[in-house]
């Protein structure tokens, strides 16, 4: 296993900046993976926990943390994905039995899943749109980290981020919703490129 790099104390002084030339290339070329291409192994579990740490390290207006992980691996991501396709076949009672099947292998396409739950303060003064731009800066992170320790990634959301019942079905309380799921696994065969915008079409200086 890689060496946890550990977190410095609270009220430490620290670095205003890391300069890295590996730092630059994975930022570069970090490339999502569909989960369809993944296979095992995938992060055990000291492993994932510093993944989660570190996404978990991310801007945070006014420290609300305003999200929390729910993690499925092992023959958890079979019993969840008994659970969607339970909720798939009662929402779509004339799909065919082979749909119904794909939903249940939806979870077990990669070692393990995060899902990512935003729990939104909308009673809060910090504004719920940062809110949910921080669950959106958790995710990102969390693909870094995966690459930075040797795994691919993928966010997701899929219809069943957005199902309230199968919400439900996961223990998510009122107020909660996913902000997606993160496919960690090992590459069965690397990603092409896909196109990028040209900073021409996106840049414009005041």
């Amino acid at each position: 296993m890689i060496e946890k790099i550990p977190p410095p104390e609270f009220g430490a002084v620290t670095a205003p900046a890391h300069p890295s030339e590996a730092a630059r290339r994975l930022l570069a070329l970090r490339r999502s993976l569909s989960p369809d291409l993944m296979q095992a192994p995938g992060p055990d579990a000291q492993t994932l926990d510093q993944i989660l740490e570190i996404a978990a390290r991310v801007p945070d207006h006014r420290k609300i943390v305003p999200f929390r992980f729910l993690v499925f691996e092992g023959e958890g991501r079979a019993r969840a994905g008994d659970m969607l396709a339970a909720r798939f076949a009662a929402a779509n009672p004339e799909a065919p039995p082979n749909m119904v099947e794909i939903e249940r292998r939806r979870f077990l396409r990669a070692p393990a899943v995060v899902a990512v739950i935003a729990r939104i303060d909308h009673q809060h003064k910090t504004p719920a749109w940062e809110q949910e731009l921080t669950n959106g800066a958790v995710c990102l992170n969390m693909l870094l980290a995966a690459s930075a320790y040797g795994f691919a990634g993928c966010w997701l959301t899929e219809w069943y981020s957005y199902d309230e019942a199968f919400a439900a079905d996961l223990g998510l309380t009122q107020g909660e919703r996913a902000a997606g799921f993160v496919y960690l696994g090992s590459a069965r065969e690397p990603p092409r490129e896909r196109q990028r915008p040209a900073l021409a079409d996106i840049v414009r200086r005041f």
